[in-house]
């Protein structure tokens, strides 16, 4: 059975998304079509490529992902397919691949390039679909593209390592459902850079000075309820995907807030972690 995946800006107004699922249909049948999240900030390169990255490795080997955030077609973004840890992606070339592939080195890149394709103002239902059900159903890519080695990278959230080491300045490049606040800091590189030392996380006026392995981690059991720390305190903690986060413990974003209210972090803002 064959599996795409659609991940968009599209949101869930528009004809979009029911267009793009009922072209995928008619081409194929029975492919099995998953939505990871519609929901991505319009044109927000970087937060498609975390929601990507920490989906796709949870679907099979041979999985092919549309890609559909920045997708119109230019001579500065052309339209990919990159096959990559056993999956395909089929994206613009605006860098969304390469929070994956800085890990992972791409198995093979082809720029598509469709005999009479009319990408128009809606290359994903154009030329995307197409492409997507031709790998699901085996075909091979370089029937559909020819090779490639250009594929853009961003390089501007990537953590600075400040002050001979003792200072890691980080961006905001995530803000979830909750509220809570995703850095660019890995848990990798704040280990490498730590050395066993006592450390400050700095955000805005907020400092914080420990991090747990789990939201309820700010609790001290052993402490009386009156002494504890709970709803509504901040803290730090690496998240699932191994990203440094800044949280408050359970808040509602819709009604007293989340961490990127009540600290007042937005995405892009500067998150610091000095060592001590």
């Amino acid at each position: 059975m064959a599996i795409i995946t659609l991940t968009t800006d599209f949101g869930h107004k528009d004809h979009f998304v029911g267009a793009v699922k009922g072209t995928i249909l008619t081409n194929l049948p029975d492919a099995y079509i998953v939505d990871i999240s519609h929901a991505i900030s319009p044109f927000n390169i970087q937060e498609c490529a975390y929601i990507l990255k920490n989906a796709y490795t949870s679907f099979p080997k041979g999985t092919v992902h549309i890609v559909g955030v920045d997708s119109e077609l230019s001579p500065e973004n052309q339209h990919l397919v990159v096959q990559v840890d056993g999956h395909y992606f089929v994206s613009s070339n605006n860098g969304v691949m390469s929070l994956i592939t800085s890990e992972i080195s791409p198995e093979k890149i082809v720029e598509i390039r469709l005999p009479n394709a009319d990408p128009g103002s809606f290359p994903v239902l154009n030329v995307f679909v197409q492409v997507a059900c031709h790998i699901a159903r085996g075909g091979k890519l370089e029937v559909v593209g020819k090779p490639f080695d250009e594929l853009r990278e961003l390089r501007e959230f990537e953590p600075r390592i400040l002050n001979e080491g003792k200072s890691i300045s980080g961006n905001v490049i995530y803000i979830d459902n909750y509220g809570n606040v995703v850095t660019n800091i890995q848990k990798s590189l704040f280990e490498a850079y730590r050395n066993g030392r006592s450390f400050e996380i700095n955000a805005r006026t907020t400092k914080i000075k420990e991090v747990h392995h789990s939201y309820n981690g700010i609790i001290n059991y052993d402490l009386d309820r009156s002494q504890r720390k709970g709803p509504g305190d901040a803290l730090a903690l690496f998240n699932s995907a191994g990203y440094m986060e800044l949280a408050i413990f359970k808040s509602d974003l819709n009604s007293v807030g989340g961490a990127s209210s009540l600290l007042g972090l937005n995405y892009r803002d500067t998150v610091t972690v000095n060592f001590l």
